[in-house]
């Protein structure tokens, strides 16, 4: 027996809507067999962007993310909770107020920290001047690209004071931001376009060394010494192919935090690994090792390529507008492209 039309339309399906492209399904780029697709457009996105702005090349700051600057210190003395967050510290932890270390209520941890928050403020408006003083003098640099671009991690304290210098000089600023539980925002001073949140810690850490041609690191704690080290680490073992000069900020906080002459001592290092930074205690100082590196190393040899060349010309494009996939291969990678 033959099945009634009306029981036959009532079993058809529904009309499917058009299933959404894999590059918009959002449960899918989300999902861990999205990872892939995420971790490369960590790396595509920021250089396409570097390329419209032409960036050519960078100069890194590290630093703590709790120290302020003396308008800030003068006004209220408060630590926060954590890198990155935007809550104030426990009361118990933070520097005391003057009326209560008169009323002899304050912890030695406060009186300490007070004393500490003051002294600190130097290194933010160190930053801020050396910064300015970096950007001005790239800026004046005969290039059609944007040259030794001041960058920070993008948030507070030192990175902070790295960007508002040289926004203050007139230049383009870089911050390289990190997604963290914390209520963490990009500081004011970055520029627009130029700034960056970064899912992957390692993604972000690839595009500090990507472009950078010097590293100045400001007092700091976990995150200024990882990054310090890890840059150190490269150059030690030959795995960047080029040379960046690295200037290490405040020798009488970092001689109290690290000894590394001790390395030396045991043997755990090698004394030439000693050269691979310098240590500097005012803007000043600190700019003329920078500027001096960053003209030995790179435009000094680009200018005599250049004219062996036999025209003024800039180096020919490869990835980037002003440098080629050579620049941050290993030697040994680079060698496999010849």
């Amino acid at each position: 027996m033959g099945k009634n039309p009306a029981d036959l339309l009532s079993s058809v399906p529904p009309q499917l809507e058009s299933a959404p492209l894999a590059y918009e399904n959002p449960s899918f780029l989300n999902s861990p067999d999205g990872r892939l697709i995420r971790i490369v457009a960590e790396y595509m996105e920021p250089l396409a962007r570097f390329r419209k702005e032409r960036i050519q090349d960078t100069i890194v700051f590290f630093g703590s993310a709790r120290f302020r600057g003396r308008e800030e210190t003068d006004a209220a003395l408060e630590l926060l909770e954590n890198t990155g967050a935007t809550t104030p510290a426990p009361s118990s932890e933070q520097p005391a107020s003057v009326p209560a270390i008169v009323a002899g209520e304050a912890s030695e941890l406060q009186v300490k920290r007070a004393a500490s928050v003051v002294h600190m403020a130097r290194y933010y408006e160190d930053a801020r001047r050396l910064a300015q003083m970096l950007t001005r003098w790239s800026m004046q640099l005969p290039s059609r690209k944007s040259r030794f671009v001041v960058t920070s991690g993008g948030g507070p304290g030192i990175m902070e004071a790295a960007n508002r210098g040289a926004h203050e000089a007139g230049g383009k600023t870089i911050g390289l931001n990190i997604k963290l539980p914390f209520e963490q925002f990009p500081n004011r001073w970055i520029t627009p376009d130029l700034n960056f949140e970064f899912h992957y810690f390692f993604m972000r850490k690839l595009w500090f060394a990507y472009l950078s041609k010097a590293l100045v690191v400001f007092p700091g704690g976990f995150g200024t010494l990882d990054e310090m080290f890890e840059i150190l680490t490269l150059m030690q073992t030959h795995k960047l192919a080029k040379k960046i000069t690295v200037v290490i900020y405040g020798s009488e906080y970092w001689k109290q935090v690290l000894n590394i002459e001790a390395l030396v001592g045991t043997g755990a290092i090698s004394p030439k690994d000693l050269a691979l930074f310098q240590f500097a205690d005012t803007p000043e100082e600190a700019f003329e090792m920078l500027k001096r590196g960053l003209t030995e190393n790179y435009l000094v040899p680009e200018a005599e390529a250049a004219r062996a060349a036999g025209a003024m010309s800039e180096p020919k494009d490869d990835l980037m507008a002003g440098w080629t996939f050579d620049d941050f291969l290993s030697p040994e990678m680079a060698k496999t492209r010849s």
